[in-house]
């Protein structure tokens, strides 16, 4: 017996020391293998990207945000080799992962890696070159997005919601505990409108203010009683919302009608040196042009000085034949003489140019003053009559067969000559077209005009294409021989007995060009940069012309910020008289 449990406790030592003893030989064995295949000591190629488990225990969101500051993990990427097997171990790759494999949505980089090829595909890869088996792992990029942002502000809402319910004047623990929540909640939320914004503390506060919150609805567990005051809230709060809208609107408009201090300032000096020259000093050279058909004639319709010039001087800059271009802009009375006296102290080069007032125009008054004054629009953009003379230009101007209309909140960066050789196929205004859906520019005939009117219902196809005003081609000839400029009185007229059409001078040239408009290619003329900001750098800089249409004008504070250098290119803000009227770029 004694001799058959000494035998037993043999074989137990043995059994023992081989437990112990073989792994640390097996191992050894390993590693002096991998060393003599290695023996450069360099771990070269990629690591095929392993199939880990889809449980991989993840990092919690609060230990994610302590996180950001920490630098990001190092890529290690070794040598592809047969070997490689018997050191990576499963879970060694697993927890690796796990280092590194960070939540996406928690602002974090995830490192992926290839699947592991078959032996045969590894032993090809050796023998290609070293740089070609070296793979970088590019990160991907960083999401910002809100989530964490919403979700902490409405547990605020909710915070609020609860102490709603406290008798008045409580000041148990579970209200000092929910003041105290909104309180540190509110201050790490701050201005923050991206998880990125949010400072390390606030994360662990939305966790402890979730924790109140359980706390609080265990207490008010009447959820009718909290519905009706969430609905009551979300009400008050879209009322807040839809009257801030309004005014929003309101000061914008009002914005858009306002003349900027700067500019009355610069009108006032213009007009007072005006008026002290001496009579002769007021012409302008080579008048004799101003009726030739074979120079390229342009007309501007305008009441803002800077405005006016900044579309003669681009169009100047950009054309490769100054010395037949020939402006003839129009103004009111009040604005003419600043308007003059700037382009006398500025003249556009070898350009011809011609400033003259609806005033001059004396049989316009007679013929067609009702019409002029027959817009009941409150926005003088549309009852001016400079936005309406664009509809008399045959009879202004009796000697010209072509011109090129452009409106004062134009920027022109390409030379335009080829406008006079457009094939106008027999019609007589050439625009671009605004009919292509899903663009900012899109406008449909309905829009604009009331087809539930018979009368338009069987004259207008609603699904005709829509064009802009703003850079137009005009055939004066043709014009004439059509007597377009009556069809315009007609339908002007008709739209003053009932409601035809809205405000302003687009449904009019709508119905008045209807076909007799021929389509330019789109490069001509760019629309959107008064109201649209997602705009492209390069479709900006492909257009001829790039048109401000909107309320945001450049020249106005609440002009889209972007698109100001484009204008304030043309504007000359070192002269003497914008400095002291504070005109800065």
């Amino acid at each position: 017996m004694k001799k058959q449990r000494v035998r037993y406790q043999r074989i137990f030592l043995c059994l023992l020391s081989i437990s112990v003893f073989a792994p640390i030989i097996l191992v050894s064995i390993k590693l002096s293998n991998f060393s003599s295949s290695s023996g450069d000591k360099e771990f070269v190629g990629d690591l095929p990207g392993i199939k880990f488990k889809t449980d991989n225990p993840k990092l919690n969101v609060v230990q994610q945000d302590l996180g950001e500051g920490l630098k990001e993990p190092v890529l290690v990427v070794y040598k592809d080799d047969d070997s490689i097997n018997s050191l990576v171990d499963s879970n060694v790759i697993e927890r690796k992962v796990s280092e590194t494999d960070y939540d996406v949505k928690g602002g974090n980089q995830l490192i992926q890696m290839k699947n592991v090829s078959a032996p045969s595909e590894r032993k090809e890869q050796l023998q290609q070159p070293t740089e070609k088996r070296e793979e970088v792992m590019k990160p991907l990029p960083r999401r910002g997005t809100d989530e964490k942002v919403k979700e902490g502000k409405d547990q605020v809402i909710r915070a609020k919601a609860y102490l709603t319910f406290a008798p008045p004047g409580s000041n148990s623990h579970l209200v000092k505990e929910l003041k105290l929540r909104i309180k540190e909640l509110e201050r790490s939320l701050g201005d923050a409108t991206k998880d990125a914004d949010l400072p390390r503390s606030a994360l662990q506060r939305m966790k402890s203010m979730e924790a109140t919150l359980g706390k609080a609805s265990r207490v008010y567990h009447e959820c009718s009683s909290m519905t009706t005051k969430l609905r009551a809230m979300t009400y008050n709060t879209e009322e807040q919302v839809r009257a801030q809208k309004n005014q929003a609107v309101y000061l914008v408009e009002l914005a858009s009608r306002t003349t900027p201090k700067g500019l009355h300032c610069l009108s006032m000096r213009l007009t007072d040196s005006y008026f002290s020259l001496q009579p002769e000093k007021r012409e302008f050279p080579n008048q004799h042009k101003l009726n030739d058909p074979d120079l390229y004639h342009y007309v501007v319709f305008s009441d803002n000085i800077l405005a006016s010039a900044v579309v003669v001087n681009s169009t100047v800059f950009s054309s490769s034949e100054k010395e037949k271009l020939v402006f003839h802009v129009v103004s009111d009375a009040v604005n003419l003489p600043a308007i003059r006296m700037w382009f006398l102290l500025n003249p556009p080069g070898e350009a011809t140019i011609n400033i003259q007032s609806i005033e001059d125009f004396e049989w316009l008054a007679t013929m067609y003053g009702s019409a002029l004054n027959m817009q009941n629009s409150r926005d003088r953009r549309y009852s001016s009559p400079l936005n309406h003379l664009r509809f008399y230009l045959p009879e202004m101007f009796p000697g010209l067969n072509k011109v090129v209309l452009l409106d004062h909140d134009v920027v022109v960066q390409r030379d335009l000559k080829g406008l006079w050789q457009v094939d106008m196929k027999g019609k007589v205004n050439g625009a671009v077209e605004t009919c292509r859906e899903g663009e900012t520019s899109f406008r449909r005939m309905n829009m604009l005009i009331n087809f539930s009117d018979p009368t338009v219902a069987e004259r207008f196809d609603p699904e005709a294409c829509t064009w802009a005003f703003g850079m137009n081609v005009f055939d004066l000839r043709k014009w004439r021989r059509k007597d377009l400029t009556a069809v315009y009185t007609k339908y002007l007229e008709m739209g003053m007995k009932r409601e035809l059409w809205k405000g302003g001078t687009l449904p009019l040239g709508l119905v008045t060009f209807y076909n007799q408009t021929v389509a330019l290619d789109r490069r001509w003329h760019i629309l959107g940069l008064g109201y649209e900001s997602g705009l492209g750098r390069g479709e900006i800089e492909r257009g001829a012309v790039i048109h401000y249409d909107g309320v945001m004008k450049p020249w106005l504070e609440i002009g889209i910020g972007k698109y100001k250098g484009y204008w304030n290119r043309y504007v000359k803000y070192d002269h003497p008289y914008l400095q002291q009227c504070n005109i800065h770029e």
